[in-house]
């Protein structure tokens, strides 16, 4: 995707962690260069504040969110058992960062989580 096409509000990879773009500032093109873009993205995993300056016509790499629902199985001490309500497969969770989100996660709940990059994370429940 052209960096010149990324709005706020979606997400690209920064320094090979998913972000979330919090704010876009363009400059117009000069003499002897080409428009850029400053982008302020913070990481969807770590949380991070990352800042870049790229051309307006070269590509970022976006990533592929594959949300899905899942019912919680078991709370574990190292993390959380979901059941996948389409597959029907187990899969293994660390906690959410938020507390009222950890607070909520009880076997049997329902949840919405996603993948991103081959790693999970909750995002809120039903």
């Amino acid at each position: 995707m052209d960096v010149g096409s990324l709005r706020v509000g979606g997400y690209m990879i920064v320094d090979g962690e998913p972000c979330h773009i919090v704010d876009i500032t363009k400059s117009k093109p000069g003499k002897h260069g080409s428009a850029k873009a400053r982008i302020v993205a913070i990481g969807v995993f770590d949380g991070v504040k990352r800042s870049i300056v790229k051309p307006v016509d070269l590509n970022a790499e976006v990533p592929i969110i594959d949300k899905r629902m899942g019912q919680i199985f078991a709370v574990n001490p190292m993390g959380v058992l979901i059941m996948d309500l389409e597959t029907y497969e187990y899969l293994d969770a660390p906690f959410p960062e938020d507390v009222e989100l950890k607070a909520k996660l009880t076997p049997g709940a329902e949840i919405e989580y996603w993948k991103i990059l081959g790693k999970m994370k909750i995002m809120r429940t039903k």
